[in-house]
């Protein structure tokens, strides 16, 4: 299929041709019809499947096809953080690009005040984060009573952040009969069929991959470590790897990202750290450099990651293992993006062995265990957890290279 089979007005198809998308994803397929025709859908597609264009391709779709000329805002897109807020701006306003649509964004981190004055001028879509939007719309600064479609991006995140509640108050506020659409990476959780069955009317499901699939572009392993000393040998020899030409590290709490930040620093490895304690401009910066490859390894907590359009990324490294298996799918999908291979490390300690056993029941499967020569555990537990498996991936270090070679323990 072409986006020309999808029936899309020839302006979107310049802005498509424009950026080279030359055949639709598969979310992209199944869903565009399904929004065209006015029906309400519930999609799960993971990361870096092209979701946010399956959502706005259609919504600007209904625009030309039925013109805004009331000057309120139709279109509500609603996304977890300002900075996947700011990633749907993005990709509206590129595919937008041949078509007058005026947009409003509405986000924490800003001033309210300008924000309202802001969207109150003439507007198509508002792209919101629930809680400063539910602020403007409880001061009846902003009135959502025409919206006609809303969008829920990334919505098993907003109920990990307890940002449901918001959602309804706000929905609460819209005349009955509008058209909504629910994007998660996952859709097999209870909070997301209980936040469904409050805001969908006979939705479409549409999975395009499952909860617990993990890509086939993105080699996995799991490196045994006996402690924190050995932790961080690991974690030099993969950042340190010719391989290696960016890389994630995912850290469960702020506390040790900051930990493991300076330590990269101090063996002279290019990191900067990412969490919710630093300002708007202040992550706008340290997404730049790494994006432009002037930092090579970014340390981020999952909360502070979600959102961040960030690509090209060679190594997502677990330096904590995930407390659940929707977290991790969400974290190794930041690699092995655009037909790219990526490679996804979880360095696991005694006490992440917990994790490990919760992620692998998500994923129906077990992860390959593999080793660095000169860096193997001691820990007589890993030893004969190793022990189980035979003839899997294994790595060997010669000096700054970790080179794979197969091996049976």
């Amino acid at each position: 299929m072409t986006f020309d089979d999808l029936m899309l007005d020839d302006a979107l198809l310049q802005a498509l041709e424009k950026l080279d998308f030359q055949t639709p994803t598969a979310i992209q397929e199944a869903t565009i019809p399904v929004i065209l025709e006015g029906k309400d859908v519930l999609a799960g597609a993971a990361t870096g499947t092209g979701k946010t264009a399956a959502f706005v391709l259609p919504t600007l779709q209904q625009l030309i096809d039925e013109p805004n000329t009331s000057g309120q805002p139709k279109i509500l897109m609603l996304a977890p953080t300002r900075e996947l807020a700011f990633q749907i701006q993005h990709v509206v306003t590129q595919l937008a690009k041949n078509i007058k649509i005026n947009t409003a964004i509405i986000t924490g981190g800003f001033s309210q005040a300008k924000q309202a004055t802001f969207a109150q001028q003439a507007c198509d879509i508002i792209i919101a984060t629930p809680g400063r939007l539910l602020n403007l719309v409880s001061d009846e600064a902003i009135d959502l009573a025409d919206i006609d479609m809303v969008i829920i991006d990334e919505a098993d995140r907003m109920l990990d952040m307890g940002q449901g509640p918001d959602v309804l108050a706000l929905l609460a506020t819209i005349s009955d009969g509008f058209q909504a659409c629910l994007f998660s990476a996952t859709l097999s959780g209870t909070g997301v069929d209980i936040f469904a069955e409050e805001l969908l009317a006979d939705a479409e499901v549409i999975q395009i991959d499952a909860a617990n699939k993990k890509s086939d572009q993105v080699s996995q392993q799991v490196y045994f470590a006996d402690n924190k000393d050995h932790k961080q040998a690991l974690l030099r020899a993969f950042v340190n790897d010719e391989s290696c030409q960016s890389a994630i590290v995912f850290c469960n709490k702020k506390e040790r990202a900051d930990e493991v930040t300076d330590w990269l620093q101090s063996q002279n490895i290019s990191a900067q750290v990412m969490h919710g304690d630093f300002n708007q401009a202040t992550r706008r910066d340290k997404t730049r450099k790494f994006r432009i490859g002037q930092i090579k390894v970014m340390v981020a907590t999952d909360v502070a990651a979600r959102g961040l359009d960030l690509t090209n990324i060679s190594h997502v490294i677990n330096y904590d293992i995930p407390f659940k298996g929707d977290v991790y799918i969400h974290r190794i999908g930041r690699t092995g993006r655009a037909e790219q291979v990526g490679t996804a490390i979880n360095l696991v300690e005694h006490h992440d062995l917990k994790n490990l056993e919760r992620i692998e029941f998500h994923l129906k499967a077990k992860l390959p265990i593999a080793k660095i020569k000169g860096l193997e555990p001691k820990s007589k537990i890993n030893k004969s957890k190793a022990k189980k498996k035979t003839d899997k991936p294994r790595y060997v270090a010669k000096k700054d290279r970790v080179s794979a070679e197969s091996s049976s323990d």
